[in-house]
């Protein structure tokens, strides 16, 4: 029988969520009781429904994920968990643990990631907390998790506890008068068997093999040595039968091999150049954690998140899950481009803008009013859980492409002819001086604020554009009337352009500097989005003074 020891301990500074969890650097997290302080917290923060509770823990596979697993279940032990459920080596993709979590019905889940960001000892790491529905905890639960986090005095532990995480069954200890269990689960199997269920396999999987009527699709699926690398092999490999060549990077290492594991034309560029230079149809890449993605067709021709979720919002009837369920609304994120509410119009569904941060999506979802939901930065996802999905977005991508016959190119080509096009890109400047950031959003807010901006007229390379709207971007859940303040600066011309700037919640260190710039063209439609947006750009730079502020002439991202 093992006791539980009650360890004094003193608040850290700076153990505040942000809206996907507490992201610092592992050396950080490696502090004495800081791991256990911010773990106790969210317990706390479950109140008196932790005790004889069912958690779900898992991680990405980066640097200290199978150490603080170790922790969590040592704490969970000394709190009354009645049973974890934890992934094998601690491997679990985010839209996994949301899956789990709802199937099995747990009080919620513990995800341990950094999602997009690098890993390794002098890199990043994370903790998130997930409610019941499976989604990221809610704003009024994370406050509570950083109340809890200031003025902790103690944590419970179970120091003797030994639990080995790398064979899949059952282990149960006895703590005190009441039995604990760790169930190590298969990390690949629910998630799979769901896929299944969704999507048409054997459709699938005759178009990647080919048929008498069509040559093999060559798909290139990158995992960037991530959370998803077991999931891909299960998926890709065994179900649809694509061969060895048809993948890439599908083991999950705790560096990522030394790559910035996010899905974008920067930092997956070597899927980029593999699908430019070699003869494939498709490309896809997901990040750290399995939540992101990016879909590119032949030659690498590129799809935008926003106009990603347009397309797929317009052919959900080829997906099985949606001839079941039917299609309730669309979501996205207010930087995100407007493509999709030009779909939802057509179709005569509900459209949302919502602020950036998943957990803003799950309760629409849970009121029955959102079937599919996106934001610009590659995160595309359904009701089917309560994350982004980035396996699910190819699975859908694929669906939609064995059901029309069409290339990616084809795809997007003739839903812009039939609904035009959001032209759209992204500046991001990562790990800025904090200071200079946030006098710029504040000198920038004062402007847009000042008598006379909104009617006033800027240009730039010939072009001119007039303010009709300038705000700090608030949004009211129209479920349970929760309102979040001071979500991104917003100024729309009354030709609809758009330009949105925001400092992002998700970095580990310094300020990243958001710019995103949008403009729809009915008809002009086939131009490059760099040529077409670059007099806006330029009224951007120029009326934030960005590159002032963060004494950088280049962004070190653009999309």
């Amino acid at each position: 029988m093992s006791s539980v020891t009650t360890v004094s301990t003193n608040p850290y500074e700076g153990q505040k969520p942000g809206t996907s969890g507490l992201r610092k650097k592992v050396k950080v997290f490696l502090q004495e009781n800081y791991t256990e302080n911010f773990i106790q917290s969210i317990l706390d923060a479950n109140k008196d429904s932790i005790l004889g509770s069912t958690l779900v823990v898992g991680g990405d596979g980066r640097y200290l994920v199978k150490e603080v697993v170790d922790t969590i279940i040592k704490i969970a032990a000394g709190n009354k968990v009645a049973k974890l459920l934890v992934g094998q080596n601690g491997i679990l993709s985010t839209p996994a643990v949301s899956h789990i979590i709802r199937k099995y019905k747990t009080l919620g889940g513990i995800v341990l990631t950094a999602s997009h960001n690098p890993g390794g000892i002098d890199n990043d790491f994370g903790i998130k907390f997930n409610c019941s529905n499976g989604g990221p905890a809610p704003d009024n639960t994370t406050n509570e998790i950083y109340k809890i986090s200031t003025a902790i005095k103690e944590y419970k532990i179970v120091k003797d506890i030994k639990c080995n995480i790398d064979k899949v069954g059952v282990q149960k200890f006895k703590v005190e008068d009441q039995e604990f269990v760790v169930e190590i689960i298969d990390s690949v199997k629910d998630y799979v068997d769901y896929m299944k269920e969704i999507f048409d396999f054997p459709k699938i999987r005759s178009l990647i093999q080919g048929s008498e009527k069509r040559k093999p699709f060559n798909v290139l699926i990158d995992a960037m040595n991530g959370v998803t690398g077991p999931y891909v092999k299960r998926i890709f490999i065994d179900e649809l039968r694509a061969s060895e060549n048809n993948v890439r990077r599908i083991i999950p290492l705790e560096d990522f091999g030394g790559a910035h594991p996010d899905p974008n034309l920067t930092y997956a560029a070597d899927l980029v150049n593999a699908v430019k230079n070699g003869d494939f149809d498709f490309g896809a890449a997901f990040d750290g954690d399995g939540d992101r993605n990016m879909i590119i067709g032949r030659d690498a021709f590129f799809v935008t998140p926003s106009d990603s979720l347009a397309v797929l919002a317009n052919n959900l009837q080829h997906i099985p899950y949606f001839q079941k369920t039917g299609v309730k609304g669309y979501a996205r994120s207010m930087p995100t481009a407007a493509a999709v509410d030009r779909v939802a119009a057509a179709t005569g569904k509900e459209l949302f803008q919502v602020p950036t941060g998943w957990k803003y999506f799950g309760n629409l979802m849970d009121a029955g009013r959102l079937s599919l939901c996106g934001e610009e930065s590659f995160g595309t996802g359904s009701d089917h859980v309560r994350e982004k999905d980035g396996l699910w977005a190819a699975l859908a991508w694929l669906s939609v492409l064995a059901a029309t016959g069409l290339s990616v190119e084809e795809i997007l080509t003739n839903h812009w002819k039939q609904f035009g096009r959001n032209y759209f890109t992204r500046y991001d400047y990562e790990e800025c001086a904090s200071d200079p950031c946030n006098e710029m959003m504040q000198e920038l807010e004062k402007k847009m604020t000042s008598a006379g901006f909104v009617g006033s007229s800027h240009s730039a390379g010939g072009k001119s554009y007039v303010v009709s709207v300038a705000d700090n971007f608030s949004y009211m859940d129209p479920v349970d009337r929760s309102v979040a303040m001071k979500q991104g600066l917003r100024i729309v011309f009354k030709d609809g352009s758009r330009i949105v700037m925001r400092l992002s919640g998700t970095g580990s260190s310094g300020a990243t500097v958001r710019l995103y710039i949008d403009s729809y063209e009915a008809s002009d439609v086939l131009g490059s989005a760099q040529e077409k947006l670059a007099p806006l750009i330029a009224v951007a730079l120029q009326m934030s003074q960005l590159q002032k502020y963060t004494g950088r002439e280049q962004p070190t991202v653009i999309t």
